[in-house]
């Protein structure tokens, strides 16, 4: 039986990675075989190049097919194998943070993206998605809070980050079967149990 697939998204500061790992320990006392992983990044080949997309200026389109090389490695090597072996593979960000991130914030075509997304995924796709929602100004003063050092997509004006932001939505209310948007300013308990409650009601 092939496995689940399931992808976390938003814009910096929503609070995703928080119940990425939040799921990813629920499913495994469930007893679950859970892979954990993240994009940019995955493999070994994809932390390298996320290295170089979170540090290094460079041009819009090169930021965008770079972050397509590592999506194609990260499911050949990792996404598939795992859902072939009937493993849940967690993701923090796939392709959507890319319709949202390079589409939305940078204003590279979205027929371009897709048009990238239909060739290195040949139909690969989350089977559900979670969407955290929360005003810009909200994840701006959680990042501020944070003691980590902004990187290069964190330094983006707000903006950038309004037409990210736009953009999830978008996504969302374009495919309503396989996103659940989430409202973000919730307090971590109850996105919790609003994402338990969500993943027991459609798999468990």
């Amino acid at each position: 039986m092939r496995g689940r697939f399931i992808t976390f998204e938003g814009i910096d500061g929503a609070g995703k990675s928080t119940q990425h790992a939040g799921l990813i320990a629920h499913l495994r006392q469930q007893g679950h075989t859970v892979v954990a992983t993240r994009e940019p990044g995955g493999t070994p080949l994809g932390e390298k190049l996320r290295t170089l997309l979170l540090t290094e200026p460079m041009h819009l389109e090169t930021e965008t097919l770079l972050m397509f090389a590592a999506r194609r490695e990260h499911r050949a090597q990792v996404i598939e194998p795992a859902l072939a072996a009937g493993q849940w593979v967690v993701c923090d960000r796939f392709v959507d943070a890319s319709f949202a991130y390079q589409g939305g914030g940078r204003g590279v075509a979205w027929e371009k993206i897709a048009q990238l997304a239909k060739w290195s995924l040949d139909g690969l796709a989350p089977d559900l998605t979670f969407v955290f929602d929360v005003p810009v100004s909200v994840a701006q003063q959680r990042l501020a809070g944070t003691a980590n050092a902004p990187d290069r997509f964190e330094q983006e004006q707000m903006d950038f980050f309004e037409r990210v932001r736009a953009a999830y939505l978008r996504i969302a209310a374009e495919n309503p079967q396989r996103v659940k948007l989430i409202d973000a300013t919730q307090s971590p308990e109850t996105l919790n149990a609003l994402i338990k409650e969500t993943i027991a009601t459609i798999y468990l």
